[in-house]
């Protein structure tokens, strides 16, 4: 927990699965399956993680994976779970444009930052914490928190669309379909990721063809694929059967 660019508290717990753990992850990670055997379900620490949460802006290195795993499990418990997200791999690129290597390794090298627990939770965690206070020393105040500003505006959609809608998007492949009033189908899409994919329709106000569908956009549903394949193939079923 951050306040003012310092580190005010820190938390963290094994979480238990409740699936094996492939080896290829344990290997990964150093976590074993004997490691979460008695550690709790994500259901009793929900709790606690949503307080530390709360009102606060989340920070994360590819912070869609991060954010839709947590709002994935706080939905199936039948909770919302929604946050302003910062995700440090952007701001890496957004500070330096002119390098080459954003992912956590490369921003550990570029600043000199240790880490005693690689690819462990709490380990990344306070190397982001060095990051931002590297940050905040070596750019101008203003200029960072213009860059923050940006990476971390709601996406707009339809001035007729929740806005929650950009909460929603699953975070993989799948096929989006784009409805005007009594359910008409203005549009129908494949993505990699709907959950970036989508909003980059309404983001451009000098695309007339953007705003034409901002304008016209009651309703947007969506059905999540295995695969990009398995995206086109649905795109070309929802085209020829809506």
């Amino acid at each position: 927990l951050l306040e003012d660019g310092q580190v005010a508290e820190e938390w963290s717990t094994l979480v238990n699965p409740g699936v094996g753990i492939p080896y290829a992850i344990q290997q990964f990670t150093g976590i074993s399956e004997a490691m979460v055997a008695d550690a709790p379900p994500f259901a009793e620490v929900a709790d606690a993680l949503a307080a530390r949460l709360d009102g606060r802006l989340f920070v994360a290195h590819n912070a869609r994976f991060d954010y839709g795993f947590l709002r994935s499990e706080f939905r199936r418990l039948g909770r919302r779970f929604r946050a302003p997200v910062l995700c440090t791999v952007r701001l890496s690129r957004a500070l330096t444009p002119e390098v080459r290597g954003h992912n956590l390794d490369a921003v550990m090298a570029r600043y000199g930052i240790a880490c005693e627990a690689r690819h462990r939770a709490l380990g990344d965690a306070r190397v982001l914490a060095e990051f931002l206070r590297i940050a905040r020393e070596r750019f101008p105040a203003e200029a960072l928190a213009a860059v923050v500003a940006k990476l971390t505006g709601a996406p707009q959609l339809g001035p007729h669309l929740d806005p929650a809608i950009a909460d929603e998007l699953p975070e993989g492949p799948g096929v989006y379909l784009i409805y005007g009033e009594n359910d008409a189908l203005l549009y129908v899409g494949k993505a990699k990721m709907l959950a970036t994919r989508v909003p980059a329709h309404f983001a451009s106000p000098q695309d007339r063809r953007g705003q034409e569908l901002s304008r016209l956009a009651r309703r947007v549903d969506w059905i999540e694929t295995a695969g990009e394949f398995g995206a086109l193939f649905n795109a070309s079923w929802a085209q020829t059967n809506w």
